[in-house]
């Protein structure tokens, strides 16, 4: 059976997502940050070098990056659903907002999060240009939102499950408002309704509101 290594709090909420939409069966097991690092304890080191979330485990298969996770679960157990391919019209948007969540998404509000831990103030140069990246990147988010109920379009796909973490739990250590931004809000309160997203956090951090709002 596939087990799944769990850092509470982490973008490794994205795989028991996935796994509950597709109807994958896993193990969980949990692990809990450390309270004066907040980082993730050192068992996880034992199962990849990094010593970081996620870590799944398939049948003498130990595979972590959670893009790279969700890829392979996709292609060995979900039967390809949720990624369009290519013949499919929405296959480049797909793609796009699939790889967009790790690679402009993610690294930005982490980026932000880093340079506030500085204290370099608000108007550091630095500072405003780390803050005007997350302000375009939001601001395309809700455009694309503003158009379509999910990212790749009108299917709800992996996409979606990779971008979420980054507009709700990453709010734990990098506050973000979303008043400015209304579709972003209905598109996590569409979220909030998936019976599959509801599981996965509930099992995965029973301890956690999910911040949709």
């Amino acid at each position: 059976m596939l087990t799944i290594h769990h850092l509470g709090r982490s973008q490794s909420e994205r795989i028991l997502w996935l796994c509950e939409e597709l109807g994958i069966p896993y193990e969980l097991r949990r692990y809990r940050r450390d309270p004066a690092t907040i980082l993730a304890p050192p068992e996880l080191r034992d199962l990849h070098p990094l010593g970081a979330a996620p870590v799944v485990e398939d049948d003498g298969v130990v595979l972590a990056e959670s893009a790279a996770i969700v890829e392979y679960l996709i292609a060995r157990h979900g039967g390809g659903r949720l990624r369009p391919g290519p013949e499919h019209p929405a296959y480049a948007e797909f793609l796009y907002w699939f790889h967009f969540a790790n690679g402009n998404l993610q690294p930005v509000v982490g980026r932000l999060m880093m340079v506030g831990r500085v204290g370099l103030g608000p108007d550091h140069p630095v500072q405003a240009a780390v803050q005007g990246r997350l302000d375009r990147v939001m601001a395309l988010v809700e455009a694309r939102l503003a158009g379509v109920s999910w990212l790749a379009g009108d299917e709800f796909t992996a996409a979606d499950i990779m971008s979420v973490f980054s507009l709700t739990t990453m709010r734990l250590f990098q506050p973000i408002d979303l008043a400015p931004y209304p579709a972003i809000r209905a598109y996590l309160r569409r979220i909030g309704e998936r019976p599959a997203y509801r599981r996965a956090m509930a099992k995965g951090d029973p301890d956690l509101e999910p911040m949709l709002a």
